[in-house]
């Protein structure tokens, strides 16, 4: 009977716990309610590109002269960059959105190539490296479906298209991308509603859709030497891991 009366009255405080919780008073109850707004963003991002490589290759040179050449090209890590932009947001239903986000990503990404038909004293592919500088233009169009909001929380997942726009290919460097680009983005996130503002932290993960390497680029090239680099790609596909917190 102790047992019993020990347990129940275990059931009566853990219940009163979760009664408390629930009637915690809400921030900004009437936030969501808008048929339309406008917000902040900034955050952070990894950046990456997949190459595909032609293998052997090739090149005639300025006089005349054909060579052979293995050339491979990797961005062999991660490279970190940052985002700003706006943002505005229409209500479409109790749990869909669909938000609009104007934004700029700058970064820079490396490139390694390995050159294995020239090798060093020690019988290493000798390396050239690449520093590209990105600076994109985007407008994220994303439908956003949420949960129901418990308190001052409510999560949610998104999906949608980015175009960007690149600002920065140069003429004079090994590869050059082209001007636009198009990815697909998914991610997960969480509304937290504060007293003043509401604060939303999202992970996202951005895969283009196009080949976004410039295949022309070497037709242009004044130092017929640097073709065995550039042409030792034929594709690439962008990556992004994006962490963005919003403020709405």
């Amino acid at each position: 009977m102790r047992r019993i009366l020990y347990t129940y009255i275990f059931i009566l405080i853990a219940t009163a716990s979760v009664s408390a919780q629930s009637r915690k008073v809400q921030n900004r109850p009437y936030t969501d309610l808008r048929p339309f707004h406008f917000g902040v963003l900034v955050g952070t991002h990894l950046q990456d590109i997949e190459l595909e490589n032609v293998g052997p290759q090739t090149i005639t040179l300025e006089d005349g002269t054909s060579i052979d050449r293995l050339v491979t090209v990797d961005q062999d890590r991660w490279d970190a960059g940052f985002n700003v932009g706006v943002l505005g947001e229409l209500r479409l239903t109790e749990n869909f959105q669909l938000r609009l986000a104007p934004s700029m990503y700058f970064g820079t990404r490396h490139f390694t190539f390995r050159n294995f038909s020239e090798v060093d004293s020690e019988g290493r592919p000798t390396e050239q490296r690449q520093d590209m500088k990105s600076a994109y233009i985007s407008l994220a169009s994303d439908i956003i479906f949420a949960g129901p909001r418990y308190n001052n929380h409510r999560p949610y997942i998104m999906a949608g298209l980015n175009p960007m726009l690149n600002l920065s290919p140069k003429d004079n460097d090994y590869l050059k991308l082209k001007r636009y680009d198009v990815f697909v983005e998914l991610g997960i996130g969480c509304d937290f509603y504060l007293p003043f503002f509401k604060l939303r932290p999202e992970l996202k993960f951005l895969y283009g859709l196009i080949n976004s390497l410039d295949t022309e680029h070497g037709k242009n090239l004044r130092d017929k030497s640097m073709l065995q680099y550039t042409n030792a790609a034929r594709d690439t596909r962008s990556k992004m891991v994006v962490l963005t917190f919003y403020f709405e």
